[in-house]
């Protein structure tokens, strides 16, 4: 496991979060969900729409 650095901490990343980056965060979360069985063929685009969307809200606090 890796641990940040207090410099790494202290320093925002200036990368810009981009949309395809929000769309692959939001895929790895939604099938760490299938794989658990929260999430079924029957609410999956509900669910990955919320997802994307708290993603994507989250993320223009960070740009």
């Amino acid at each position: 496991m890796h641990t940040m650095s207090e410099q790494q901490k202290k320093q925002p990343d200036s990368r810009p979060i981009t949309h395809e980056s929000i769309l692959k965060a939001t895929k790895e979360i939604v099938v760490k969900f299938i794989e658990i069985g929260r999430v079924t063929p029957g609410n999956f685009e509900e669910h990955y729409k919320r997802g994307f969307n708290a993603l994507r809200k989250s993320a223009k606090g960070f740009s």
